[in-house]
């Protein structure tokens, strides 16, 4: 009996979106031309962006595929708002 009770407490897992939780912050795909100023902006090709992975799970609903770009906007208390991005690559 308690095998039982130990084997369903193993098994069973909440499920929790990530992109809805809190801790979580706002990623969004940003357009071709948009990733292109951010690129020249920053004076880099994709591949020298930071990366994050197409499964990552933060990404996982947004329908990502390899070569787009991911905006990620954060809340600070010290400077408001900060604004990252990431280049999605595959695992």
């Amino acid at each position: 009996m308690l095998s039982k009770v130990i084997e369903g407490l193993a098994t069973k897992k909440s499920h929790v979106l990530v992109p809805d939780h809190v801790y979580v912050p706002k990623h969004e795909i940003i357009s071709k031309k948009e990733a292109e100023e951010v690129l020249k902006r920053f004076n880099c090709k994709p591949t020298e962006m930071p990366l994050i992975f197409s499964n990552d799970p933060a990404i996982i609903g947004l329908g990502v595929k390899p070569g787009d770009m991911i905006k990620i906007t954060r809340k600070s208390p010290t400077a408001g708002e900060g604004t990252y991005y990431r280049y999605v690559v595959e695992v």
